[in-house]
């Protein structure tokens, strides 16, 4: 029966918090450590084969500036095309330049590098070397011309070249690469040469041809501006035009009478504004701030300032003595004396701006009438100045064009005998002292990282191609039956021989050896601990009867059921209870040939009727423990249906009633299927499951094949598990655990288990 159902989470080691994540981490990186060690040992050593076999290259750097400023002799000149200031896809355009073949074949045959054999393949190296030791069964290669051994130098040299801009400057880094320092060095120097020769040379060229092609065009200019020149003046002379500062006389007066006609009207509209605001302001001349002459005249400030203190005073007596007392009606008369005094003062004002906007209007009429007799004037002779304009136009335009011309074709002239090129070397490369490649800190230390990444993925996929049982974690997810303890497993050196075997006519259980006794000769170890919960758990059972039939199974052959059974059946009847042992396993019985190699008679002779209970019995005088050998199974052809079988039931109930614990080791579940049979008589299994052994899939397919014995599963025991590797899946669990707090009770004994 299932003691506990158990909704684990569906991984095999559940994570729930930080501290078990870095728990399980590290219990990974301690198990898996030899593939961490050999992994990153691995990656270390092809590192250090590849630092010792790789030559050592050297980049030298040089910085060359592309300055659109020009010399102070150029700065005086006019910019011609290709001066501008230069943009970020200019100096794009100037790297793909540096990068060009033309500025690389310079440079190789400035240098001869299609002679170098580290340019043309045939240099060191462990592709040459091993090339060399074939050389002798190969026919000798053809000689390479000249222009493949040229293709073959710009190859290595574009490889190995740097070209690329310093940020937002208009910086450009030159490095290259070489395994002579001296070499790389000048060879990045020679880019900036070979870069500064192409410009000035592609400079020179388009100055050639844009001299050339501005001389033809200037000589054509200069007689198209003769002929525009002279058609101006014998138009002005054929209609009589007189000009003054290069302007017609009508023209002149025209505009200097708009000019004061404008400034009239303005004076006018001023005038007026001011005389219409007096008029509105004499409706109400009391008005503050209406009028900047008011509020200048002296006269009108002081009478208002009476008249508001007047105003004062006669709301105070109004208030107090009513309207109609005489002191209210003599100040009311004052108030309307300085009224009229106001209001003449405004006339005055007003009598001056009238006559200032009748003078306005008289000058504005008096431009009006010179204005139109200039026009009248200038209509007449309005076609022949629309020739001449257009005259006038022509032959500015063709001396601009001439003078452009010209002084361009000067400042070519001038560039054909003093030519510079925006780029220049602010930093020579020098020689370099350390090497660039390969660099042994960054090999080392990516090789290191990829080591580590490496082993953990293995680590990884190690661990979860891993699936065999090592914690009661994965038992109770896996079974769903509570995990009733873990044994650890029993060293050669704990099998200590007890004493001599049994006669043959001795009903004694044979002791030579003791690994099946463990517990006896070990009482205080933690393999006998945890058979003592074990026992709790099995009296604990919430059906067990008073005397229970328990049966000790397992998945396979070799798990250590045999060993457990016999060790729990030990315990158990050390402690006082009568207890029998049962070897149930008829294919291969193995507790009857460790406990009982001298019996003739046995559990198969029992159920067939040929033999007493007495005479097939051995017993351990140590525990007072008995023990039913499986007798002769030889003749037994069908054992499952001989362990299902009355006559098999009958004993075991007859059994039942003689002792407290009627114990059956029983055959593994997987490949047989006795212990199917026993279901019948049986009160509880105890399943075996061996540590780090038993896969999770042949499990579940064996207890898939034999639900009659699942549903009877008291609880699983993990077995043969290696305490120090415990302590690594499980907290709490490794034998450094056992030692330090079981220990202090005093009775661990030096046994290890």
């Amino acid at each position: 029966m299932l003691q506990s159902k158990i909704d684990a989470p569906g991984s095999s080691f559940p994570i729930a918090s930080s501290r078990e994540a870095m728990d399980a981490l590290v219990g990974i990186v301690r198990r898996q450590m030899p593939v961490f060690i050999i992994t990153i040992g691995c990656i270390g050593l092809l590192a250090l084969a590849y630092l010792l076999t790789t030559p050592s290259k050297y980049a030298a750097s040089g910085l060359m500036l592309i300055d659109t400023r020009k010399v102070q002799l150029v700065q005086q000149q006019q910019q011609v095309v290709g001066d501008a200031p230069m943009d970020a896809s200019s100096v794009q355009t100037q790297i793909e330049v540096l990068k060009s073949e033309n500025i690389s074949l310079a440079v190789i045959k400035k240098l001869k590098l299609d002679e170098d054999p580290e340019f043309i393949g045939t240099g060191g190296g462990l592709l040459t070397g091993v090339r060399s030791l074939f050389s002798q069964f190969l026919p000798p290669p053809a000689e390479p011309s000249q222009y493949r051994l040229q293709r073959n130098a710009l190859r290595y040299f574009e490889q190995n070249r740097l070209i690329a801009r310093v940020g937002l400057t208009y910086v450009m880094e030159l490095r290259f690469t070489s395994t002579d320092p001296e070499k790389s060095a000048r060879i990045a120097n020679a880019i900036a040469d070979a870069y500064s020769v192409d410009q000035l040379e592609a400079k020179f060229q388009a100055t050639r041809n844009a001299s050339v092609w501005l001389q033809e065009r200037i000589q054509t200019l200069r007689s198209q501006v003769a002929t525009a020149e002279k058609a101006v003046v014998d138009f002005k002379a054929q209609n009589n035009l007189v000009s003054s500062n290069g302007r017609l006389v009508n023209d002149q007066q025209l505009s200097e009478i708009n000019t004061q006609l404008v400034t009239a009207q303005a004076a006018s509209a001023e005038a007026k504004a001011r005389f219409d605001r007096i008029q509105e302001v004499l409706a109400n001349p009391l008005a503050e701030g209406i009028v900047n002459d008011a509020q200048r005249n002296e006269v009108i400030v002081k009478l208002r300032q009476q008249f508001n203190e007047l105003q004062s005073r006669e709301s105070i007596w109004a208030q107090r003595y009513g309207r109609d007392h005489l002191a209210a009606i003599n100040l009311r008369n004052q108030m309307q004396e300085i009224r009229r005094n106001i209001s003449e003062e405004y006339q005055k004002i007003a009598q001056g701006y009238r006559s200032d906007y009748e003078i306005a209007a008289s000058r504005e009429a008096a431009l009006r009438a010179s204005l139109a007799t200039v026009i009248g004037e200038t209509q007449s002779t309005s076609q022949s100045q629309i020739q001449l304009r257009e005259l006038e136009s022509n032959a500015q335009t063709y001396r601009t064009l001439y003078d452009n011309f010209l002084q361009r074709y000067m400042e070519s002239v001038q560039q054909q005998s003093f030519p510079i090129t925006e780029a220049r070397l602010i930093s020579p490369a020098a020689v370099p002292l350390v090497k660039s490649e390969p660099r042994t800190l960054i090999v080392l230390v990516i090789a290191g990282a990829f080591g580590v990444i490496a082993s953990f993925g293995i680590a990884f996929l190690r661990e979860f191609s891993d699936s065999a049982f090592r914690t009661t974690a994965q038992v109770e997810e896996t079974l769903k039956a509570t995990c009733l303890g873990i044994l650890p497993a029993l060293s050669l050196k704990a099998a200590k021989r007890s004493g001599p075997a049994p006669k043959p006519d001795q009903r004694l259980i044979s002791v030579a050896d003791s690994i099946n006794s463990y517990v006896v000769d070990a009482p205080f170890s933690p393999f006998t601990e945890t058979l003592r919960s074990l026992k709790v758990n099995v009296d604990l059972a919430p059906h067990r009867q008073s005397n229970s039939v328990l049966g000790f199974t397992s998945t396979l052959p070799g798990e250590g059921k045999s060993t457990i059974s016999s060790n729990f059946a030990e315990l158990v009847a050390h402690g006082g209870a009568r207890c029998i042992l049962i070897d149930a396993d008829l294919r291969n019985p193995t507790l009857t040939r460790s406990l009982g190699p001298h019996a003739k008679k046995g559990l198969v002779e029992l159920v067939a009727g040929t033999a007493k209970l007495e005479e097939v019995l051995l017993r351990d005088d140590r525990t007072g423990l008995f023990f039913l050998p499986t007798g002769d199974t030889r003749r037994i052809v069908h054992t499952a249906e001989f362990l299902g079988s009355e006559g098999m039931h009958a004993v075991v109930q007859d059994l039942r009633q003689m002792y407290d614990y009627v114990i059956m080791d029983l055959s593994p579940i997987a490949p047989v299927v006795d212990a199917r049979m026993t279901t019948r008589f049986m009160d509880s299994y105890i399943f075996i499951v061996e540590w780090g052994k038993t896969k999770a899939d042949v499990l579940e397919h064996a207890i898939a094949n034999a639900p009659e014995v699942y549903d009877k599963i008291l609880g699983v025991v993990l077995n043969k598990a290696d305490m120090r590797k415990l302590g690594r899946y499980e907290r709490g669990r490794s034998d450094y655990y056992m030692q330090k707090y079981y220990g202090r009770y005093g009775y661990l004994t030096n046994d290890r288990a």
